[in-house]
C-alpha cells in the first residue's frame, strides 16, 4: 500500500494580517500534482485542515475545491481527513456524507451509536483499482487526553486515551485476516519529538508517550508538530506543515510518501519538497542596529516576494516610528514587512560590540576578541570556566611558538 501523508494545512491563516490564500492554493496545486504523479492508494490528512475553528467561507471553498481536484488526480484513491486541535470537529464533518461519493472519509470526532462507541467510522478500508483490499486506516481525530470516552466499566479518565487507541487497533487486527498494512492517525505531540518552530504557548500543547498509542499499526501518521521528522523506530512520522506558519519554521516543508509491503513490515518513507512563492526571511542572520537593518530592507528587490522580519539590536526601547519607517520602505515593493525581532543589549555591551573594527582588531588580545564574539553571538558574558580554558589554550599556543 502506498499513501501520501500530510497535515497541518492551516487554511485561512493570516501572517501578521497578511492573507495567505495564494500560498495555500499553490501548495494544494502541488499536492494534486504529486497525487497525479504518485497514484497512491490513499491520501491521509492528519488534522489542522483550517487554522481557525470558524473558517471563512473562502477557506472552506478553497478546501472543497482542492479536495475535488485531488480526487480527480487519482479517482480510485481513498482520502482520509481527520480533525486537529485547530479544527471544529462538527463543522469539518458537515458534508461528510456527501464526501463519501468522492472517496473521502472525514472524521472529526468520536461518536456513540446505540449507546456504544462507533468504532466502525474510524476504520477505513483502502482498496486498489480492482477492488482488492490494500490496507486499513485507523483514523483518530484530535481529542484532549482527558476527554476520551470510556469504552466500558469505570475506567479511570487518565487511562481512557490508551484504551481507545488499543481497542481500535485490536478491532482492526480482528478484521485483518489477509495481513494487509495498518496505518493509524493521531494529532498530538509525542514526548521527545522535535518541536522546533512550534509555539508551545498556543494550540493545546500536551505531550503523550508513544506507548500510549498502542501496538498493531505499521505506520503512525502524526499531525500537530510542524517540524517534519520520523520518530525512533521508523514507524511514526510527522509530515509537518506544508506552509510555514511562523518565522521560526526554518526548515524544508514537504509531504511524505509512505510505502508498506504487508502488516508487520517497516515502512519505506521518502519526502517530496514543496516550493514556496512567499518565503519567510529574517534579515540579517545576526542582530544589527536599526539603521543598518533598514538599509538592508531598502536593498530587497522590488519584485521579490517574501515576508520580512528585521533582526535589530537595541539598547533600550524600540525607537519611535520604526514601524512606519519600515512600511514606507516596502511601499511599492512586493515583499511584505511583518515585524522587528528585537535583541536588547546594555549600553556597555553595545559599545563593546562596536570596538572590533579593522583599525582596532590588532590591538586586542585573543581573549578579548573571543569575549566580544561570545557576547555578540550568545547575548551574555563568557563564563569563568570557559575563560579559564581559553587562557590555558592561548598560553599553550604561545609556549609552543616559543
Amino acid at each position: 500500500m502506498k499513501i501520501i501523508h500530510t497535515s497541518d494545512w492551516h487554511l485561512g491563516h493570516l501572517l501578521y494580517e497578511y492573507d495567505r490564500t495564494e500560498e495555500h492554493r499553490h501548495f494544494l496545486s502541488q499536492l494534486a500534482g504529486i497525487v497525479r504523479e504518485e497514484q497512491p492508494d490513499a491520501l491521509v490528512v492528519s488534522g489542522d485542515v483550517f487554522h481557525y475553528s470558524n473558517p471563512s467561507a473562502a477557506s472552506q471553498r478553497l478546501f472543497t475545491d482542492a479536495l475535488l481536484a485531488i480526487h480527480n488526480a487519482c479517482p480510485r484513491m481513498q482520502i482520509v481527513v481527520t480533525a486537529g486541535n485547530h479544527d471544529s470537529s462538527s463543522k469539518l464533518e458537515v458534508a461528510s456524507n456527501l464526501w463519501k461519493y468522492a472517496g473521502v472519509s472525514v472524521i472529526g470526532q468520536i461518536e456513540r451509536k446505540d449507546g456504544k462507541i462507533n468504532l466502525d467510522r474510524h476504520i477505513v478500508e483502502v482498496r486498489g483499482k480492482d477492488g482488492e483490499l490494500k490496507g486499513y486506516v485507523a483514523a483518530v481525530p484530535h481529542v484532549f487526553p482527558q476527554n476520551f470516552p470510556a469504552l466500558g466499566g469505570d475506567l479511570p479518565r487518565l487511562e481512557r486515551q490508551q484504551a481507545f487507541f488499543q481497542t481500535l487497533l485490536n478491532e482492526v487486527a480482528g478484521r485483518n485476516s489477509s495481513g494487509v498494512p495498518v496505518v493509524m492517525t493521531a494529532h498530538l505531540a509525542v514526548t521527545g519529538s522535535d518541536v522546533t518552530g512550534h509555539d508551545e504557548g498556543r494550540g493545546g500543547m500536551e505531550y503523550t508517550d508513544i506507548a500510549v498509542l498502542g501496538t498493531g499499526y505499521d505506520y503512525l501518521a502524526l499531525g500537530h508538530i510542524h517540524c517534519p521528522q520520523t520518530l525512533k523506530g521508523g514507524r511514526a512520522r510527522y509530515s509537518g506543515s506544508p506552509v510555514a506558519v511562523s518565522f521560526d519554521e526554518d526548515y524544508v516543508h514537504s509531504v511524505s510518501i509512505v510505502e508498506l509491503d504487508s502488516h508487520g513490515s517497516i515502512p519505506a518513507i521518502r519526502t517530496v519538497p514543496l516550493a514556496t512563492e512567499w518565503p519567510l526571511k529574517v534579515i540579517p542572520d545576526k542582530a544589527v542596529p536599526i539603521e543598518e537593518a533598514l538599509k538592508l530592507l531598502e536593498a530587497v528587490p522590488d519584485e521579490e516576494k517574501a515576508y520580512i522580519e528585521l533582526f535589530v539590536r537595541i539598547a533600550d526601547v524600540p525607537p519611535a516610528y520604526c514601524m512606519e519607517r519600515a512600511n514606507r520602505i516596502v511601499s511599492g515593493k512586493k515583499c511584505r514587512f511583518c515585524r522587528y525581532k528585537w535583541e536588547r543589549v546594555s549600553a556597555e555591551q553595545e559599545e563593546r560590540l562596536h570596538i572590533i573594527d579593522a583599525d582596532k582588531l590588532l590591538t586586542l588580545s585573543p581573549q578579548e576578541v573571543a569575549s566580544v564574539y561570545y557576547q555578540d553571538k550568545y547575548g551574555q558574558d563568557m563564563g569563568e570556566d570557559l575563560r579559564v580554558m581559553l587562557d590555558t589554550a592561548v598560553r599553550r599556543v604561545k609556549e609552543a611558538g616559543d
